[in-house]
């Protein structure tokens, strides 16, 4: 009996125990729901949704990627005010932040004759010294002020391209600015005429790197214009300048835009320059051409303040005289008008003729009469065959009262001008005149056969040819010594220069490669030597090495730019006839140079045969002579050379 009863109060106790167990098990679950919840809840409200919540008993875990700690601090502190900041687990991380962006990097040079001055950030990299060594040289004793910043960050790409180029490019202009960019540079200066504009501009261009976005804002003085004219015509083919002056641009335009009213086309120019006579120029200018539209056809000429407006033969008296009288009393004070009205003039006074004229430029015009419809086609496809069909015009009239030869005659005339360079075939019934330039010194008895096989027996013809040397394509090209004179003359103004040490051509000789290759491209065939020279520093060997690579070079240059070449010879000299003194950098950088120098025929069959028993004897060892002193001695040469 005791027995049991112990029995069941053992068993009471374990089933209190169990109950007790479930219930403190289904509180933790609520209170690990609860919390849960709770807390994602807060952090959505915030916005805070890229945060993870996970509850374990009583902790709570966030974790996750927060935008930055200040974000990841809030989360924490929202999470605390719904279960105690004890319980709450830090597992969050916060997202890596980009380094700081780089400054831009820029400068600014500006140069006139007071000094130069440079400002802007540039690069720790950038060999500020340097730079500042360069302007002081080329400020030849005037103030170099440096105002430049620097901050440690990585050049950008294009940098020191664009910095070089400027420093390089300020060196030849005397009063300029140049901003400078990574990649780019902006060039402002003033030259001192339009044509020393343009040739700054060559210069420029050709010497910036390809990669440079390289802009231009150079300004040159307005011409003086004197007279200041203008002529304005109209006729059949229609209205156009043949020539135009203004004396500011919006002149420019009205008179341009009066021109377009009147028929001319959009695309005509017109000069501005100085010595107007009157600042209503423009005003008269575009009363005038109004004047013109309103005949018809006709031309208006301008010669400062007089002006002379002829009519075309035919416009109405009536018309005539109310249009010049109006605009006489429109134009404005100083200008004084001269109108003319030519007479009519018979067709059919005076003999038959026919005309064709060849200019210098190669342009035909057929003129006059031609017998029936079939001749004049037959002569235009006759003249275009022989002068190019873009460059023949035909305002020839039907005449039926034409000799039965005629024909013959127009044919012979244009068969005998296509002889010339330049010049002019008269027929008329009783004679063919031919006359003109040309050269070749044979041409006037080419013709005069040529006449008298067409024409025949008793035939009057007249010949009046002459022969200019300058047309001719042999005599007319210049002598090798000419061309020789030629190229020492461009490298005066600009020398054939190297990178240190390299035989790689400077881009700033670039330039000057260009105009010695126009100059051998109208020499022709030249039995030519480019000799390369450098100073006295460094070793015999290494300096004729590089004297011979730079020559090389310079041939390779000019056959890059379609030079013909075949005859051309490269020959490196080192340190042989120094033309200075070798002790002074100006000597040096004088020695180091390019010629070109013409190979007498004596001289090159002297070369020719020492070359041939030199190697009978010795055998040709020069090149490999040459890479054994570059692998031995390299580094030894000075890098100026």
């Amino acid at each position: 009996m005791r027995l049991s009863a112990i029995f069941m109060i053992a068993l009471t106790f374990a089933a209190a125990a169990v109950v007790s167990l479930v219930a403190a098990s289904f509180s933790v679950q609520v209170i690990e729901d609860t919390s849960e919840i709770g807390v994602r809840d807060a952090l959505d409200g915030q916005g805070m949704t890229w945060a993870e919540v996970q509850a374990d008993g009583l902790q709570v875990t966030l974790a996750g990627i927060a935008p930055t700690e200040a974000v990841r601090f809030r989360a924490l502190s929202t999470a605390g005010t719904v279960v105690d900041a004890a319980r709450v687990i830090d597992e969050m991380e916060v997202e890596a932040q980009s380094g700081i962006a780089p400054p831009r990097f820029s400068a600014e040079v500006l140069r006139n004759d007071a000094g130069i001055s440079i400002i802007g950030l540039i690069p720790t990299s950038t060999d500020r010294e340097a730079v500042n060594e360069a302007f002081d040289e080329m400020a030849d004793g005037a103030s170099v002020t440096d105002l430049l910043e620097s901050a440690d960050y990585p050049a950008p790409e294009g940098w020191e391209d664009a910095l070089a180029f400027a420093v390089s490019a300020m060196a030849d202009l005397p009063r300029a600015k140049a901003s400078v960019d990574a990649g780019r540079v902006t060039i402002t200066a003033i030259a001192d005429s339009p044509a020393a504009k343009a040739q700054m501009e060559r210069r420029l261009q050709r010497a910036a790197p390809p990669s440079l976005r390289l802009t231009l804002n150079i300004a040159a003085p307005r011409p003086v214009i004197t007279p200041f004219t203008l002529r304005f015509s109209k006729d059949e083919d229609g209205a156009r300048f043949d020539a135009c002056s203004a004396d500011t641009e919006a002149a420019r335009d009205r008179i341009l835009k009066a021109g377009i009213a009147a028929g001319a086309e959009e695309n005509a120019n017109c000069t501005i320059g100085l010595g107007v006579p009157s600042p209503n120029w423009s005003k008269a200018v575009t009363q005038a051409i109004a004047a013109l539209d309103q005949l018809g056809q006709g031309s208006i000429a301008f010669a400062d303040a007089d002006i002379t407006l002829i009519a075309a033969p035919g416009t109405e008296g009536d018309t005539f005289d109310r249009v010049v009288g109006e605009l006489e009393n429109a134009l404005p004070d100083v200008f004084a008008l001269t109108a003319k009205l030519p007479e009519v003039e018979d067709p059919d006074a005076g003999p038959p003729e026919f005309t064709a004229t060849l200019s210098p430029e190669g342009q035909v015009q057929l003129r006059g009469r031609l017998s029936n419809e079939g001749l004049r086609a037959l002569a235009d496809s006759y003249a275009k065959s022989h002068f190019g069909s873009d460059r023949v015009y035909t305002a020839a009239r039907i005449d039926d009262n034409l000799p039965d030869d005629w024909a013959t005659r127009v044919l012979t005339a244009l068969e005998a001008l296509a002889t010339l360079a330049n010049g002019s075939a008269r027929v008329t019934p009783d004679q063919l005149k031919v006359v003109g330039n040309t050269g070749n010194k044979d041409a006037d008895t080419k013709v005069a056969s040529l006449l008298a096989d067409k024409l025949g027996e008793g035939a009057d013809y007249s010949i009046d040819i002459t022969y200019q040397e300058k047309l001719d394509p042999i005599a007319g090209l210049p002598t090798p010594e000419e061309c020789e004179a030629e190229i020492g003359e461009i490298l005066k103004i600009g020398k054939i220069t190297f990178e240190p040490g390299s035989a790689t051509i400077d881009a700033a000789a670039l330039g000057t490669m260009d105009d010695i290759a126009e100059v051998l491209k109208r020499c022709g065939d030249l039995p030519l030597e480019i000799q390369g020279y450098t100073d006295s520093q460094g070793r015999e060997s290494m300096n004729l090495a590089l004297s011979q690579s730079r020559a090389e070079s310079v041939l390779n240059e000019l056959r890059a730019r379609r030079v013909l070449t075949s005859s051309f010879l490269a020959k490196g000299y080192g340190e042989e006839n120094p033309i200075a003194d070798n002790k002074t950098e100006e000597g040096r950088e004088a020695n180091r140079r390019i010629e070109f120098r013409l190979i007498q025929p004596e001289t090159a069959e002297s070369e020719d045969e020492t070359a041939l028993e030199s190697a009978d004897e010795t055998g040709d060892t020069t090149t490999e002579e040459i890479g054994e002193s570059d692998e031995t001695e390299e580094g030894s040469g000075d890098e100026q050379n």
